[in-house]
């Protein structure tokens, strides 16, 4: 960056995060959020999807410092040379999934999640849901505990932990995982084009009730939820030179082949 690099500090309020607000407020500027250039995110992934969430109709790049546990989605917090940093930083554009659910009552809930959606059971009852692309049919009825939509750049997230594939930020890919599939128990899931249009109906809406997450927001008893990229906004996120989230990927994805 060549212009004088303006931040603005969003930090969370654990007792980690908030030790280091003193210290960073002494030695950097806080500018307000429409004077900033640069938003700088302290805490963890969840503290991260947040902000990011919140902070969407400024369009400024997000530089994340973690305080948080792994911070797969954050830079090492550093409290002295913030602006070299962020000068050497790469930048990574981000998109994230639009879900747009609809209740038992018929009530329509709106969403969007940079990591992923996921349809989850509510009961002692495994939930049947049919699961489409558009008009095609991938699969007319499963049996399981639930099924998640991820993005690439949340794919080594919840979707990683099910066994669901890696996608690299430029594959252009959504991955649809099965969430402990009992019928058909083989389903590994499916890899689609981003451009995809996804539905996913409750078969059983009565006796199976199911919920929807994206990311943090819930919306329980649902009839169907229809997910698609939202390409019309993008997250900026920068990067150390060294730390990269294209870098973290391919780190996941050997740690998966090697386990």
């Amino acid at each position: 960056m060549s212009v004088k690099i303006k931040l603005h500090f969003v930090i969370d309020k654990t007792n980690k995060a908030e030790s280091s607000k003193r210290l960073l407020l002494k030695r950097y500027k806080n500018y307000k959020p429409s004077s900033s250039n640069v938003i700088i995110v302290v805490g963890g992934d969840g503290f991260m999807l947040e902000t990011l969430k919140k902070y969407q109709i400024y369009k400024k790049p997000f530089y994340g410092m973690n305080m948080g546990s792994f911070g797969f989605l954050m830079n090492k917090f550093k409290n002295r040379n913030i602006f070299e940093n962020i000068k050497k930083s790469k930048q990574i554009l981000v998109s994230p999934l639009k879900m747009v659910a609809v209740t038992k009552n018929n009530k329509i809930r709106k969403a969007i999640a940079i990591n992923e959606v996921s349809l989850l059971r509510q009961s002692r009852q495994t939930a049947s849901l049919k699961i489409l692309n558009g008009k095609k049919i991938l699969i007319k009825k499963l049996i399981c505990d639930g099924v998640l939509v991820s993005t690439p750049a949340g794919s080594t997230a919840y979707n990683l932990s099910i066994h669901g594939p890696i996608l690299s930020l430029n594959s252009k890919k959504l991955a649809i995982s099965p969430i402990s599939p009992f019928r058909p128990r083989r389903w590994k899931g499916k890899i689609v084009n981003i451009m995809s249009k996804i539905k996913i109906k409750n078969l059983n809406i009565k006796k199976r009730p199911v919920s929807v997450v994206a990311d943090n927001i819930e919306v329980r008893n649902i009839r169907s939820v229809k997910i698609n990229i939202s390409s019309n906004i993008v997250f900026k996120l920068l990067y150390d030179k060294n730390n990269s989230l294209i870098k973290k990927i391919k780190l996941e994805q050997l740690r998966k082949q090697t386990f």
